[in-house]
């Protein structure tokens, strides 16, 4: 061993005694300079600014140090393979090129002695670049708030272990040829080589994995993140094992002779006893795990790991189904396999058995949005099949037949679409992707699917449909679909652990099992039946969501009078320069934030509710029920000067929660024909006044006492569209939500783009708190602290003259006066 030191330290002073190495050592310096200055001098700008550009400032650990787009880490390491052969291309060639290897060879210094002490010279040089970063490193913690230590050091751990990775194989290099050129040229090609070959001969199954496990290409990915995974650390050692062992044994024929045979057979060992032992390490029961992390972001949330624990240690299998001719075939390729397992590796983590299996096929997709045929005239589906594989340059004999795969499973209830079918003792569920960016099922999803494997009585959530109210099955603009049934939206109730049924009322009882029951727009008035059932299911503390639209007042306010809630006369309107003033924008009350976590955030708990023509709500507490308000329209500039209107009849409104101040509302009667508007003010924003017939409209959100008078500027009133009410009764909290609009989870205003409004997170959390929180299953996780630097610009700015010149600077010149000294002497 100290021989190897001995070796070491001479190769150091080798590397020191030339300007390489000093120059070297200074570009990395300018390069992680660079790159850290300009990603804190955009936070600092960013924070500076302010704005709404601050809830975007999250994760800064990882946005300035791991992150693919300009962190640290990444970028300097994308550069590494200039460096390391540069430095490794004279350890055994220039011994060679100048005959010191002869001498090598006949002291009684062993050639892994040689090997070894000269690798250890390049690690101690690595520990010096690793020192560099760490600099950026100790900066980086001065200069984020709450800075991620156990991200930062799990990369510097990737950092260095590709450093002795690449060191290894220019070694080896080195060794092949005593040309300097040459070796550094060898070196540049093995590491592109190591870094390409995961995407040769994917479509092979035994050969894919070997040249998968091979290549060097995203090794440190994990480790950039904060995971350190015994897989990722053990293919470094044995990227090292075969190029020092190679090393070793290229060297070892310099000294003696033997057949060409016994050497080749000497490095096929060597890479088969690496290959075996990459294989035995990287199966899933013998990876290990440790998240560095301070949120354990790369770690399941509790809820998610507790439903795999359920699972036990029965078989878990999960069968993907890939539709050639479908939008997402290529999930389905052999090609994809390595990556699909990947997505589901957090899975594997925890249950380590799980069973794949791939079925590809062909058969007519039913969600393309255009019919195929039309662009394949006069052919047939296997003809289409048949083009396609050759263009792809597949054989068609790798999928099934449509008629092979209906014998096989019926998918047209998938729409033909990828699908994953996941059985487990006897039940099975399917896990399907989606039509957003994302595409791929996240924890929500498949914990979902999970417990329904676990649960066959699944949360039921009743749709009533007697009265013509919304349907859950229908893509209209009016109807409930997307919300509810619709397969490719993530958000759909089905796809977060729901069952949705629908119920005449006129002809079937309300079940005991259901865990909530809607009631939206019904277009005519609800039977004596209907009523009954609805009022004895509210007795027995059913929760359920009433859903009304002006205009249709009359057909649920008998059933809301029991709840001491009315939708009032009239429908609200918002002034607007882009939009029709039909088209209001009720913010969410803290109460309502409350529902769910997704909601309390910065990025959706600002966000408006769209809800298109709404009649306000005007409520009481003297039926047994708390009411709180979930949703307050905005309020605008009016006069306090009001005088009295006997036309208009005050309802006393108990609002609790703030409301933000905004635009102007006004309420419009409907029902018995339109007259002339008057234009008044109620205690706020400007309210415009349809009467019609003999009744008096009624406006929600006015202060009890308060006064109205002509259209003057000054007030600020709001209206109450949606409220929640709840009661203990049978053991338990009965909640109900009424809410003066349906549209607002309709198809049309949950696929709004314009305005930005928050209708999918806000039917979620509805949802969620029918359920009592059970589902959608609560996979969110603690905001990040290091939401912020401590920088201001005008230090950004000292920090880059003193990284970028003056340490560089100073390096420079200690390096000049060390080396014209070792020249004098």
């Amino acid at each position: 061993m100290k021989l190897i030191f001995k070796i070491a330290k001479a190769e150091l002073r080798n590397l020191f005694y030339s300007p390489i190495a000093w120059f070297l050592t200074i570009a990395f310096i300018v390069q992680c300079a660079i790159t850290y200055t300009k990603v804190i001098d955009q936070f600092a700008s960013q924070q500076e600014m302010g704005g709404m550009g601050l809830q975007w400032m999250r994760n800064l650990t990882q946005n300035v140090f791991t992150s693919p787009y300009g962190g640290l880490f990444p970028s300097v390491m994308q550069n590494l393979y200039l460096y390391i052969p540069l430095l490794t291309m004279g350890l055994i060639s220039r011994e060679v090129n100048g005959g010191t290897i002869s001498l090598l060879y006949s002291s009684p210094v062993k050639v892994r002695e040689i090997v070894f002490g000269k690798y250890v010279a390049m690690m101690a040089y690595s520990l010096v670049l690793l020192c560099v970063v760490g600099i950026f490193m100790v900066a980086g913690v001065c200069d984020i708030k709450s800075a991620d230590y156990g991200m930062l050091l799990a990369a510097a751990l990737g950092f260095y272990l590709l450093l002795c990775a690449y060191s290894a194989i220019g070694l080896f290099m080195s060794s092949l040829t005593s040309y300097q050129v040459v070796a550094a040229v060898s070196t540049f090609v093995m590491i592109g080589a190591l870094s390409y070959i995961g995407t040769l001969w994917q479509g092979i199954d035994f050969v894919r994995d070997l040249t998968y496990f091979l290549s060097l290409s995203g090794r440190t990915y994990h480790m950039l993140g904060g995971l350190i995974t015994t897989k990722d650390v053990i293919y470094f050692l044995i990227i090292i094992y075969i190029f020092l062992g190679s090393t070793i044994y290229k060297l070892q024929s310099g000294r003696e002779t033997k057949p060409w045979y016994v050497s080749a057979a000497r490095y096929v060992a060597i890479v088969v006893s690496a290959l075996a032992l990459g294989y035995i390490t990287s199966r899933p029961s013998l990876i290990g795990y440790w998240d560095t992390t301070a949120n354990q972001d790369n770690t399941l949330t509790p809820n998610a790991q507790k439903i795999i624990k359920e699972l036990g240690d029965d078989k878990l299998v999960v069968t993907a189904y890939s539709n050639f001719l479908d939008n997402y075939y290529w999930y389905g390729l052999p090609e994809q396999r390595n990556e699909y397992l990947q997505k589901w590796e957090d899975y594997l983590r925890f249950k380590p058995d799980i069973e794949f299996h791939y079925v590809s096929y062909y058969d007519m997709p039913l969600a393309l949005g255009y019919n195929l045929f039309e662009g394949y005239k006069g052919k047939t589906i296997a003809q289409i099949a048949e083009q396609r594989a050759k263009g792809s340059d597949l054989k068609l004999s790798l999928f099934e037949t449509p008629e092979q795969i209906q014998k096989e499973i019926d998918l047209k209830p998938e729409m033909n679409r990828y699908v994953m079918k996941l059985t487990y003792k006897g039940r099975s569920t399917f896990l399907r992707v989606f039509n957003d960016q994302i595409t791929w099922p996240m924890e929500a999803e498949v914990s979902a699917a999970f417990k329904r494997l676990l649960n066959a009585n699944m949360p039921d959530v009743a749709f009533v449909t007697s009265e013509g109210e919304r349907k859950t099955t229908k893509k209209g603009d009016r109807e409930y679909k997307s919300v509810t049934t619709e397969k490719t939206a993530r958000y759909a109730l089905i796809n977060q652990g729901f069952n949705v049924d629908t119920l005449s009322l006129n002809t079937q009882d309300i079940p005991d099992n259901i865990k909530a029951l809607v009631i939206a727009d019904p277009q005519t008035e609800l039977s004596a039946a209907a009523m009954q059932k609805i009022q004895a299911y509210i007795g027995k503390g059913g929760n359920l969501i009433i859903a009304g639209e002006p205009g249709r007042q009359q057909m649920l306010n008998p059933l809301l009078k029991t709840l001491g809630v009315q939708l009032t006369n009239g429908m609200l309107e918002q002034q607007s320069d882009d939009f029709a003033p039909t088209l209001v924008l009720p913010h969410l009350t803290k109460t309502a934030i409350g529902f769910a976590k997704l909601l309390d955030k910065p990025s959706v708990d600002t966000l408006p509710v769209s809800m298109s023509g709404v009649a306000g709500l005007s409520y009481h507490d003297t039926s047994g029920f708390t009411v709180k308000p979930l949703l307050i329209t905005k309020a605008g500039a009016v006069s306090n000067t009001m005088k009295r209107n006997p036309d208009l009849d005050l309802v006393n409104n108990k609002d609790d929660d703030d409301a933000n101040a905004g635009g102007k509302v006004h309420m419009m009667s409907m029902g018995g024909g339109f007259a002339t508007a008057t234009p008044v003010s109620v205690g706020g924003g400007a309210v415009r006044v349809m009467k019609m017939g003999a009744g008096k409209p009624r406006i929600a959100g006015a202060n009890k006492g308060a006064k109205l008078s002509a259209s003057t500027p000054g007030s600020t009133e709001t209206f109450t569209t949606a409220v929640a009410l709840t009661r203990q009764i049978n053991g338990k909290e009965q909640r109900i939500v009424i809410s003066g609009d349906a549209d607002f989870l309709s198809n049309s205003e949950l696929g709004r783009r314009e305005p930005r409004v928050s209708n999918f997170s806000f039917s979620t959390a509805l949802f969620s708190w029918l359920n009592y929180g059970q589902f959608p299953i609560d996979t969110s996780r603690p905001d990040a602290k290091d939401n912020r630097v401590t920088v201001s610009t005008d230090h950004v700015s000292f920090l880059k003259i003193l990284y970028i010149w003056v340490i560089p600077g100073l390096i420079l010149v200690f390096a000049t006066i060390f080396l014209i000294r070792r020249r004098r002497k």
